[in-house]
């Protein structure tokens, strides 16, 4: 079976605490950038054996590596820098660390860190390794514009051409490295089923309509002409920090772009409480793709139980054939490196019972 997997998951784990605290000795020059990797290849390789030792079928490195899960990406492309902004991106009662990306140059792709990331997971796994990177639309999608050098880009279609480009070069290269499993995780189409920013994207000058057709357009663009061994799946996610979230409302805002324009093999879709709306808009899932239902939290520790799965599954499984169904949480553990709120423990136990519940609807 090609992924996704009955029981998947969608990447970030929590930061176990000597990553953390090697990451803040790194930071306040006590150690050197060896010392650190020393160490986040440690905890890497634990974590992946946890992986497997569960029984999934496909393993990521946690994002160990990163602070963020779309920025550190973001700058590491040509043209791009970080930015230190004047406040974070405001969550529900919370707001981020204050930093950003800037468009000083041609966009392009000469080669990313990424894909060593990438080439160390696979090395040390017998299972599938998968790799996460951000959707075209993060650099775009903030409430705010980003910052863009109008010099480089007076206007925004050769802004988007570039982006777009770049993304393909990319992409082609985690092909080319080995990777068989790449999610884009896409946070603005599926904030644009919120309402309210919706109206914040107008006030800024752009048709949220538009966007999301620009979205995805540039999703296509991206993985078009990848090997046909290679499965690209979306992550739909409404924002992830400190157990907190940006939006909310039903897929129906989006849902034919979504199913019927973007040529992705499957979707994690975020399905774990009220403001992700209800299935009806998986009547739309074309035959050929899947959905991973996000119907476990990863923002909170308790365990969801076993026939509380299996009801929400044959729920989805009224709107969608549950051969094409999949399981796992609505998305990662630590989409930040501060991570959500809830133990080591309480993440691995989540992790287990996907396995459970799909290993019982599914075989």
């Amino acid at each position: 079976m090609r992924p996704p997997f009955r029981a998947d998951h969608v990447g970030s784990l929590l930061r176990p605490a000597p990553l953390r605290d090697a990451r803040e000795k790194y930071s306040r020059g006590e150690i050197d950038a060896a010392a650190l990797e020393a160490v986040e290849n440690a905890e890497i390789r634990r974590v992946v054996a946890k992986q497997e030792a569960i029984g999934l079928k496909a393993v990521t490195d946690g994002e160990f590596r990163r602070s963020w899960w779309h920025l550190d990406f973001l700058w590491g492309l040509d043209g791009v820098e970080r930015l230190e902004l004047g406040k974070g991106v405001q969550f529900a009662g919370l707001a981020t660390r204050a930093e950003g990306a800037r468009v000083a140059g041609k966009l392009g792709f000469s080669g990313h860190a990424m894909l060593d990331h990438f080439r160390f997971l696979q090395a040390h796994t017998s299972r599938v390794p998968k790799m996460t990177i951000p959707s075209p639309s993060a650099i775009y999608g903030r409430p705010v514009r980003p910052p863009i050098d109008p010099d480089i880009y007076p206007d925004p279609d050769s802004f988007f051409a570039d982006l777009g480009q770049a993304y393909r070069q990319a992409v082609h290269a985690f092909a080319d490295a080995g990777c068989r499993y790449l999610q884009l995780d896409e946070v603005f189409v599926a904030m644009l089923c919120d309402e309210r920013y919706r109206r914040q994207m107008i006030e800024r000058g752009d048709d949220p309509g538009a966007l999301l057709l620009l979205y995805g357009r540039l999703i296509n663009e991206a993985i078009s002409g990848i090997p046909d061994d290679m499965t690209v799946t979306m992550h739909m996610c409404r924002g992830n920090f400190r157990s907190t979230y940006m939006g909310a409302g039903g897929y129906e805002a989006v849902q034919e772009v979504l199913f019927g324009e973007i040529d992705v093999d499957g979707y994690f879709m975020e399905y774990d409480d009220e403001r992700s709306g209800g299935f009806e808009p998986l009547r739309q899932l074309p035959k050929d793709k899947r959905v991973v239902l996000g119907i476990m939290t990863s923002k909170r520790g308790g365990l969801e139980g076993r026939d509380e799965l299996l009801r929400r599954i044959d729920e989805a499984a009224r709107f969608a054939d549950i051969d094409q169904l999949c399981l796992s949480c609505q998305c990662g553990f630590a989409s930040t490196e501060e991570g959500n709120l809830l133990t080591e423990d309480e993440q691995w136990a989540k992790l287990e019972r996907i396995v459970e519940v799909a290993d019982e609807v599914w075989g």
